[in-house]
């Protein structure tokens, strides 16, 4: 029986070896044909990673044919993508023409995309470092929804990350790790792919030792595969253990240019150095330079053997970092050389390469060419009775009904940020389904943005029970946060590359894990950009989210101008999957959170941010509620224009008190002034801008909400923007019918102080509305 089960595993072994040498060949090709064969129209390089693909091979062989279980989902290293393309056309699920499009409008990605990829994609990746610390949040993710009752804890599966060790160099990985470590993640893989070659040099030897400490300090366990099982013969045979040695201290830069140059360079460069050593010369020359060259680069990363027995061997819950030491451009001319990380073989190489493994010319594409009927017959039964062959869709998740309407928080005078916490917090006191599926998380901000009555009602998140000692010392708090597996509150430290992955992790639960979440997050507004790649990472990935951002703009006051957000609107209107309101009044604020609920669900949808405010502002009265449909398209009328009026206040946010003050000062001056209230610079210029580019398409061209808005002016009108932020997110308005504009905001960084100081400082103030209006009419 032993007998049975060790043939059995050899033939497993030889299998995934072949395998691993189709996919190395297959992701060579793609990049080849869309550099070299491919007509290029435009004259320029097309670009591919064949050097980084092949030392990722046995990886990807091990990891998806061996050690991959149903549940599992992996995220690929950016410059791996061609591989898994390859995975994928032998699994039949990539076609030809896609691969043959690599690269090219329409065809394979460069990088593994969610969005835009026709193979199944787990985690989008592309921005070096996101396509790890994501897999670290998922995994906090999938605990939340075993606790919460959504998935069965035996059916866990982990989340992998497949890198490069460049990545390592990225700063969101260590925070990640400290949060990581803090919320006990578990089910979590990080393979790393230990090339030493980065773009523009080879990896430091002194950085890597410390890895190890860093991620066994937060909780890790850490697996290195320096030596495959060539390797480990020798060093067991009579001289290998100075072999040891000297691999063990041979600097990276001199193992590549080693690896460079073959066996002949090696064996010379270990007779000066060991040669004279006991048993050295004798083991050296029991093998000739291929095979010399064979044993020097049988690392750990490409022996098909030791990485089975290494994934075998973390077969429990634990994080796990593999440490997988491997030759970049491995089994590929260009390995070892310090310029294989864009490099790309020439047409003379890929021909020897293609030779070397039997693949007659015109069967460059064939997936089992060159391999003989009995091992291609086994290779492609053994795919198709793989794990990965068998892996189900992504599940699709029953939208979450969600109320006609939220009533509106009571006061004659409210900000838009504590209206949003009450419309929150009667959520959180409802029996509505929508409230159980909310997931609230902050970077340490939880109280300052009003989340905190929402939290009170629900709890924080934790797999087990923390209790609060204020609570149980009689410390009177408003905060009652009970932290206990029912928990709908994620709470993070001040990392916001950290909240903005959790957001796409929690925002990807449905796909991921056929689930709906509602996930809500709130940040201070001016440190949105500090997360910004993150965030564009979430919208990429079409991850479903809430984003608050609060308090915001010059309103901030005291705080100074390191805490005044100026450039957040633009942001909201140029970030792609993301669509921005600023509301000013309260009402606003109950209308775009419902809309925003079922926005998130929808397929055509996207995530939602709201640029919300402390500033307390009396509230209007509502005749009626018609206004709602214009404010979800982007604007209204708050003070409707007479028919032909020469002049219009347009405003977003927190400022409208200003607006109206100034308003009832010019109203006799200026008889049939308007005020509009722009609820959305985003979606209205969207619309507008789509509007335009109907012209070069079949679509008719319709006209836009915001040429609806203005059409009543005269022609000739003048309009003044106000905006509590840059005064660009306004002033395009004056193209949309080629009306005069004068746009007030903030293009500066601000001060300290109280509001009307500021105000009049920066021009936000009632009296420059005025004059800003009298300098249109004095220049017509």
């Amino acid at each position: 029986m032993a007998n049975i089960v060790a043939d059995k595993r050899e033939e497993k072994i030889a299998t995934i070896e072949t395998l691993d040498a189709r996919l190395r060949w297959l992701a060579s090709w793609t990049v080849h044909n869309a550099n070299h064969i491919r007509p290029k129209r435009d004259g320029l390089k097309v670009g591919g990673h064949q050097a980084s693909c092949a030392s990722m091979t046995a990886i990807m062989a091990a990891l998806y044919f061996h050690a991959l279980r149903p549940n599992d989902k992996v995220s690929v290293k950016p410059h791996a993508g061609p591989v898994l393309q390859a995975i994928h056309y032998l699994l039949g699920n990539q076609s030809l023409e896609q691969l043959q499009q690599f690269r090219a409008l329409g065809g394979a990605q460069s990088y593994p995309s969610r969005t835009k990829d026709k193979i199944p994609v787990d985690f989008s990746t592309g921005s070096v470092g996101l396509g790890v610390a994501i897999t670290a949040f998922s995994s906090l993710v999938q605990d939340y929804l075993i606790a919460h009752g959504s998935i069965d804890e035996g059916k866990a599966g982990r989340m992998i990350s497949l890198m490069g060790d460049a990545e390592l160099d990225e700063g969101n990985i260590y925070e990640c790790l400290i949060e990581g470590y803090k919320h006990d993640i578990r089910n979590c893989w990080w393979v790393v792919d230990y090339n030493r070659q980065s773009l523009d040099s080879t990896t430091a030897d002194r950085m890597f030792r410390r890895f190890d400490d860093i991620f066994e300090t937060t909780g890790w366990r850490v697996i290195t595969l320096k030596h495959g099982k060539l390797q480990q013969a020798a060093f067991a045979r009579p001289g290998g253990r100075s072999l040891e040695d000297w691999i063990e201290n041979c600097p990276n830069a001199e193992f590549a240019v080693l690896t460079y140059q073959g066996g002949a360079a090696w064996r010379a460069r270990l007779m000066a150095g060991i040669g004279g050593k006991p048993h050295v010369k004798k083991l050296l020359d029991s093998f000739d330079d291929d095979g010399l060259a064979a044993l020097m680069t049988n690392l750990g990363g490409h022996c098909i053997e030791s990485l089975m027995d290494a994934f075998d061997s973390a077969d429990d819950e634990r994080p796990t970092l593999f440490i997988a030491y491997t030759v970049k451009g491995y089994g590929l001319p260009l390995a070892g050389h310090k310029d294989n990380h864009s490099g790309m073989m020439n047409p003379g190489q890929i021909d020897q390469l293609r030779m070397s493994m039997g693949i007659e010319a015109g069967e460059e594409w064939e997936p089992f060419a060159g391999l003989g009927g009995n091992m291609a017959a086994r290779l492609k039964k053994f795919i198709g009775d793989s794990v990965l062959a068998a892996k189900p869709l992504e599940p699709v998740s029953p939208q979450i009904h969600v109320p006609a309407s939220f009533a509106v928080p009571s006061g004659d005078v409210q900000s838009t940020q504590a209206a949003f916490g009450n419309v929150l917090l009667d959520l959180a006191k409802s029996s509505e389904e929508l409230a159980d599926r909310i997931v609230t998380t902050a970077p340490d901000v939880t109280q300052t943005t009003n989340l905190g009555g929402f939290v009170n009602q629900r709890g924080l998140f934790r797999r087990s029970d923390v209790a609060d000692i204020f609570r149980e010392a009689k410390i009177p708090s408003a905060q009652k946060w009970a932290a206990h597996a029912a928990g709908q509150h994620i709470e993070l430290g001040i990392a916001e590359n950290n909240f903005f992955l959790l957001l796409t992790s929690l925002g990807l639960a449905a796909p991921h894990f056929g689930t709906r979440l509602i996930p809500v997050g709130t940040v201070y507004d001016p440190f949105i950009a500090r997360g910004l790649d993150a965030l564009n990472y979430g919208c990429y990935s079409d991850a479903r989210f809430l984003l608050v951002g609060t308090p915001s703009g010059l309103t901030l006051g005291p705080e100074g101008g390191a805490h005044q957000s100026i450039n957040t609107p633009l942001i909201g209107m140029g970030q792609p999957g993301l669509a921005y309101f600023e509301p000013a009044y309260a009402d606003e604020v109950a209308l775009f959170m419902r809309w925003a609920f079922e926005y998130l669900q929808q397929p055509e949808g996207s995530s939602v941010y709201l640029r919300l405010s402390t500033r307390q502002i009396a509230q209007v009265e509502r005749a009626n509620t018609d206004w709602e449909a214009d404010a979800l398209k982007g604007g209204y009328w708050l003070r409707r224009p007479a028919a032909g009026a020469e002049a219009a206040i347009i405003f977003t946010g927190a400022i409208a008190p200003e607006v109206l003050a100034a308003y009832e000062q010019m109203l006799d001056d200026i008889p049939g002034l308007g005020v509009l209230n722009v609820t959305s610079p985003d979606v209205l210029h969207r619309e507008w801008s789509a509007s335009k580019a109907a012209r070069w398409t079949d679509r008719d061209a319709q006209a836009s909400h915001a040429e609806d808005l203005l059409s009543i002016l005269a022609p000739n009108a003048g309009i003044v923007t106000v905006i509590d932020g840059s005064p660009g997110a306004l002033s395009w308005l004056g193209g949309v019918h080629g009306m005069r504009v004068s746009p007030l905001g903030m293009d500066r960084f601000g001060q300290t102080g109280d509001l009307p100081d500021l105000y009049g400082t920066y021009r936000l103030d009632a009296a420059a509305i005025i004059d800003a209006m009298a300098e249109l009419f004095l220049n017509r």
